[in-house]
């Protein structure tokens, strides 16, 4: 299974839009939303295209494709307009014989119920990663629309045995083999 792995859209029709491109051009099979989806929240400024409505009407064409985690900018009433759930604080996703958790990362990542578990992917920060720890791999696609510390706007491409960080314009900066 091909899966697209992005976090922090932040209501960014603008970078939503070239995501789902990228998202249709690479045949992926599954479109994993770390959260913050619509909203921008006190912290940030406002990205190109600043549209939570026409974010929501994108996705919605994609709803049964996407695993979406709730963000600490994502509420309750962001579940009313997107036709996909967006409550769940984690996922487990299996690949290929691989498991990964699926979290915002906003919350205490230290205490994580790791048994069983190859790879945490996260958002919340903006910045990419690509570390290990103790045999788990710590993946950050960095984000969609607000990139931070000079990062790219981007996203993970988790293909086979292979994760390739690219930009929203199809650049691949970073690549680990599993």
């Amino acid at each position: 299974m091909k899966i697209i792995t992005a976090s922090d859209i932040h209501g960014s029709a603008e970078h939503c839009r070239r995501l789902l491109e990228r998202f249709d051009k690479s045949g992926a099979d599954r479109l994993l939303l770390l959260g913050d989806i619509l909203y921008h929240g006190p912290r940030n400024g406002l990205s190109g295209g600043y549209d939570p409505k026409a974010v929501a009407d994108m996705l919605n064409e994609y709803a049964d494709r996407i695993i979406c985690i709730r963000g600490n900018c994502d509420s309750e009433v962001d579940g009313m307009v997107l036709n996909f759930p967006i409550t769940s604080e984690t996922a487990i996703i299996s690949n290929g014989g691989v498991t990964a958790l699926a979290i915002h990362g906003h919350k205490n990542m230290d205490n994580l119920p790791l048994k069983g578990i190859d790879i945490v992917f996260y958002g919340h920060t903006h910045v990419p990663d690509n570390t290990a720890e103790n045999g788990v791999l710590y993946l950050n696609p960095g984000s969609v629309s607000i990139p931070k510390e000079q990062s790219r706007r981007g996203y993970i491409l988790w293909e086979d045995k292979t994760l390739r960080w690219l930009t929203l314009d199809g650049e691949c900066y970073d690549e680990r083999e599993l």
